[in-house]
């Protein structure tokens, strides 16, 4: 098959418009000669993909699946014209990264900040993945950077240490898991999932990463409420609503302003070194190099 853009635009416009005249109106192109490409494209394929009326055009089968495809491509030339027409501007490059919670919340926002004022004709979209998905993004060439944690295998990829996230629970200042931590000298995850949970909202990594443990156990966390930050959710644990696993950094940070207190876990995934990940660093552009060592900074 060999349709151009011409082709699929004219076919959109004309089942939009309901006949080929408006069609072909709405294209730009004289009645016979939009009316030949149409032919065309039915010859190529085979099969009709309109059915001509006396007051317009019926779409068939094969037709709807050429609009909906037909569609996606106008859509897609779209995007691309409005990246390309960024450079246009003055955007000089672009950047792809995928990171887990922690990273995106605790450690990437100064170093973007800075890289950015340094360097403004560079975008930079940034996504949050678990860190398998990133590893298997990574290596599809979906993304250009990715930060991950040591506790997936990286072994296709070269890393960099990035930064330690240590994981930490976070009570109420007289929650009873503060005694039990007291008599025991340590608290393990299996001993609060009892316990109801204040969590982040949406697809968060972190809250992922926690069910996976929790499913390993053969438990699930009961959420009693699911915030859209840190912030929300020390509140909230503050008020005795619940107990929430955050990293120590935020916990650090919320400990100077709320009545909350916390506590550290046994367990060992919830010490994870972050690694900055990539394909090659030697093929990555010039700029996009540049950000790593700013991150590693």
């Amino acid at each position: 098959m060999r349709f151009d853009l011409v082709d699929l635009q004219l076919f959109v416009h004309v089942v939009e418009a309901g006949s080929i005249t408006a069609g072909a109106e709405r294209s730009h192109l004289a009645l016979a000669s939009a009316s030949a490409r149409l032919r065309g494209m039915e010859d190529l394929l085979g099969v009709p993909l309109l059915l001509r009326k006396r007051r317009g055009v019926e779409v068939t089968d094969a037709g709807r699946t050429l609009l909906h495809h037909a569609r996606m491509l106008m859509q897609q030339m779209e995007r691309m014209r409005g990246d390309l027409g960024d450079y246009a501007k003055g955007l000089k490059g672009h950047i792809r990264m995928l990171c887990n919670t922690s990273a995106l919340t605790e450690f990437l926002p100064q170093a973007l900040a800075i890289y950015m004022q340094a360097h403004p004709h560079i975008n930079i979209e940034v996504e949050e993945r678990l860190s398998n998905d990133i590893v298997q993004a990574i290596i599809a060439e979906q993304a250009d950077i990715g930060i991950i944690a040591d506790t997936v295998d990286s072994a296709d990829l070269q890393a960099f240490p990035f930064r330690q996230d240590q994981l930490v629970l976070v009570t109420a200042a007289q929650h009873p898991l503060q005694a039990t931590a007291a008599a025991n000298g340590s608290l393990a995850f299996a001993d609060i999932l009892t316990y109801d949970f204040i969590g982040l909202a949406g697809d968060s990594a972190l809250q992922q990463y926690l069910n996976e443990h929790a499913a390993r156990l053969g438990q699930r966390l009961h959420y009693r409420l699911r915030l859209r930050s840190f912030d929300g959710i020390c509140r909230m644990v503050e008020s005795g609503a619940g107990i929430a696993i955050i990293p120590e950094t935020a916990a650090l940070r919320y400990e100077q302003l709320m009545k909350i207190h916390r506590l550290y876990l046994t367990d060992t995934w919830a010490v994870r070194n972050l690694l900055i990940c990539v394909r090659q660093y030697d093929e990555l552009p010039t700029y996009a190099r540049e950000l790593i060592n700013a991150i590693k900074a």
